[in-house]
Order: C-alpha cells, then structure tokens, then sequence
C-alpha cells in the first residue's frame, strides 16, 4: 500500500468512527468543473475592472449595468459547469454518515447539483436574487438574464442584485454561526479545494481542531490548513475524493 492509498484508509476508518462530520469546500471543487474563481474570471473584456467595480456595494451603486452584466455573464457560465466526481463523492460521503454538514465558500449550486441536501453557503448563490434595499427575494425571469441592468424590485422600485456576499460586506451570520457550532461539535472537518486564507471560513478548522476533531486536508497544494491536519491529501478532489469515498463505503460493507 503506497503512501496516498494508506492515507485514504486511515481518513476511511476516521470517517467510520465519526458521528459527525463537517466538510468546508472551497475554488478548487468547482474549478476541477471549469468554474473559474473570481480572479480567472476577469479575462477579456472584464480584465479592466477591478473588484470594487464588480464587487462591492459601492461599484454597484455607481454603475448598477456593468455590475449586472458581470454577474449575468457569471450566472451563464455556471449554467454550462457540470458537477464532478468530487462533488458527487461528497454526496455519497453524506449519505455514509450520520451527521455531515457541508459548508462552502462557493456561490455556485454544483454541491446541490449532485445530489447533496445539507449545504451552507457562507458566501451566498448565485442563484439567488433580492432587492438591495429591502432585501425582498426576486426570481429572475430570461429577459432580466439577458438584460444590461438590474430589474427593480416588485416591492419597493430598488434595484436588485445577487444574493452574494460583496467584498467589504458581512457574510450572513446565523450562517457563519451555524458552520462554528458545527465545527466545535465535529469529530471529523473534511477540508476541500480551499486555501485557507479567507476569513472567517479559514478559521472553521482551527475551531475543530482546538475541539478535538480530526483535520483531513484534500487539496493540490499544501497551504494553512495542511500544517495543522491530521490527514494530508494532496492531490484533485475529483480523484481522491470518490477513493475516500469508497473506502468508507467498504468499511461499512466490512463491519
């Protein structure tokens, strides 16, 4: 047994032993699906913006139209990305344990796509819509995708933006709550395709660490979070994660 194939049996028999389990996903799960990160996004046309053009509350407010434009241009991309292996080994990695909460930094619905029911996003989708006054939620109709600004909200006459966190915003908190009293009650944190570098989700393994759990860390580089787990998976998410997901799946056929 090499070195990989030995470390996805000791993250199986964690997994086994664990009564709950918390997985933080971050780019990389959805980049391995041809989803660019914000930053690759900006090519083209949009390589002369900087985030507090796109970004911000403040950009959107100066130029509503090209803020629009932006995230109607996101919105199609994503509707061409598919989910991969990993987020589907994710899906299954659920449905093998009793208690897994899957918390994600990523405002795509790939996680959802795949079949995964219990998902928090920090960051919000976007495929969510709401007012940015009154917060009134807002379906998006086709003309309004294909639109070169934002409808007004049915309710108030404000214009509508993503339902997504803007740089220089707070992230929602009853969210970022729930993925702490999450953390601090885990056994396992499964940590995917994010660098750890961005608060407050880069803290969420530190919590479960200092609780107790174990830090399985499955990532093509080593970063932050890699120093401090249990477990270091190096490699794509979308190859080791359904392996992980098989072995606990015959430890349980096994058992």
């Amino acid at each position: 047994m090499d070195g990989v194939e030995e470390a996805i049996a000791r993250a199986a028999q964690l997994f086994s032993a664990a009564s709950a389990v918390v997985c933080l996903t971050g780019a990389g799960v959805s980049a391995e699906s041809g989803v660019p990160t914000f930053r690759d996004a900006q090519t083209g046309l949009w390589s002369r913006f900087d985030v507090e053009e796109l970004a911000t509350p403040q950009g959107f407010e100066r130029d509503p139209g090209l803020v629009w434009r932006w995230y109607m241009w996101r919105l199609q991309q994503l509707g061409a990305a598919a989910p991969n292996h990993g987020h589907a080994a994710l899906a299954d990695l659920a449905g093998l344990c009793g208690d897994f909460l899957l918390v994600t930094q990523n405002v795509d619905d790939l996680h959802e796509q795949a079949g995964s029911a219990d998902v928090l996003h920090l960051h919000g989708t976007l495929s969510n819509y709401r007012c940015a006054a009154c917060a009134a939620p807002h379906q998006l109709t086709i003309e309004e995708r294909r639109a070169d600004s934002p409808p007004a909200c049915g309710l108030c006459g404000e214009p509508v933006r993503p339902d997504v966190v803007w740089f220089g915003e707070n992230l929602p908190w009853d969210a970022v709550e729930e993925a702490v009293a999450a953390a601090q009650d885990c056994d396992v944190m499964l940590v995917v395709g994010t660098s750890g570098l961005v608060y407050p989700a880069s803290q969420l393994p530190l919590v479960a660490k200092q609780a107790g759990a174990a830090v399985i860390d499955v990532n093509p580089e080593p970063g932050p979070i890699s120093t401090i787990a249990d477990i270091f998976l190096q490699g794509r998410s979308g190859e080791l994660l359904p392996a992980l997901a098989r072995a606990v799946a015959g430890r349980r056929v096994n058992h």
